[in-house]
């Protein structure tokens, strides 16, 4: 049974919660907050999902949790800001570790995780849970083996709402050294899924605007990506919906195949057609738990079996950085070639001097 540590007993907890209390192969055996109210929630909340009574340690500081041998995993929760140098530090212990998005605010931060997680040998779990929803896992299988031919395009669509309540709740959202920028909290899984299937890039492009909500980050991007396999990659996203959330989707089309698949929570097949007639129809999404099949993945990676579909730290990089390019290309306003040598969020604070 494999012992996990929470990092962070804010909003985005509940996910993980409900998560492990759920998960056959672990538990929660320690909580880490700056709020004692906070863990205590969280605390009731593990008890009443997973009927349990076992000890959970509450820790006020992170040391302690991560000196704790009952812990061999970690979930970071936190803000985005202390992502990075959590991760660091759980590594550096010698603990497993699942990373919320997004990983890092800067590229240098991102390679670090990388490099130490592989040098020692600890499993990494970046949350991009939307690729473990059974219709993604079909969609991947079948582009793989080449049942949509050659891919020319992909587009994906983020129409969603922030409202400035969102903003004033917690004054670290939309500032670029603490936040980052709208794609890397909202964004970030529809990107991740489009260059899973599109495949590597080669170079961004991209344009950004900002609302009338009165602080540093954008509320509407757009962007270019050419793959290395030539295929282009639109991005479209805006927080700024009115009257409120819309839609969010994605678009492949290829030479034998289009896949269209769209809803709030991507859960409406649009269009499922191949040249291929024995192609089979779109697995039902239905009940499954990308979440807890994140979960169940991480520790089967963990016991050392199949770990293909793991999305380490190298594999979670990859959506950052297109994203870090995207935003390199607006402050530089020319396409940007991938791999990119540096950037981190805090070089976008003079924004609105480049328009």
């Amino acid at each position: 049974m494999i012992g996990f540590g929470l990092i962070g007993c804010g909003r985005i907890a509940e996910r993980h919660i409900a998560s492990l209390a759920k998960l056959a192969g672990g538990r929660l055996t320690a909580i880490c907050d700056v709020q004692d109210a906070r863990m205590a929630a969280a605390e009731q909340e593990y008890r009443r999902l997973s009927g349990t009574q076992h000890r959970i340690a509450a820790y006020r500081d992170v040391k302690p949790l991560l000196q704790d041998e009952r812990v061999q995993a970690v979930v970071i929760a936190t803000p985005s800001a202390f992502h990075a140098e959590l991760a660091k530090q759980a590594i550096a212990s010698g603990k497993h570790v699942i990373l919320e998005k997004p990983m890092a605010l800067s590229l240098r931060d991102a390679e670090h995780i990388v490099r130490e997680a592989e040098r020692r040998q600890v499993v990494v779990q970046v949350c991009h849970q939307l690729r473990y929803k059974p219709v993604m896992m079909q969609a991947k299988r079948l582009i793989d083996a080449g049942a949509m031919g050659r891919l020319y395009l992909g587009v994906v669509s983020m129409r969603l709402q922030r409202s400035g309540a969102y903003y004033e709740a917690a004054p670290w959202r939309g500032t670029w050294d603490q936040d980052g920028g709208m794609l890397l909290n909202q964004g970030i899984h529809l990107i991740d899924l489009l260059q899973w299937f599109m495949g590597d890039g080669l170079d961004v492009y991209g344009s950004m605007q900002r609302g009338p909500i009165p602080k540093q980050t954008e509320d509407v991007a757009a962007g270019i990506v050419t793959f290395q396999g030539g295929a282009i990659g639109i991005v479209e996203a805006n927080t700024l919906t009115f009257p409120g959330n819309l839609d969010n989707s994605l678009t492949l089309f290829g030479e034998k195949g289009t896949i269209s698949i769209g809803g709030i929570r991507l859960n409406e097949i649009r269009k499922w057609a191949f040249a291929d007639a024995t192609v089979p129809a779109p697995e039902d999404n239905g009940d499954a738990d990308e979440h807890l099949l994140m979960y169940e993945q991480f520790i089967r990676a963990m016991a050392g079996g199949e770990a293909s579909m793991m999305i380490d730290a190298a594999e979670g990089k990859k959506a950052l950085e297109l994203i870090f390019a995207l935003y390199e290309s607006v402050r530089t306003c020319k396409a940007v070639p991938l791999p990119l040598a540096n950037f981190s969020t805090e070089m976008m604070a003079d924004w609105e001097e480049w328009k």
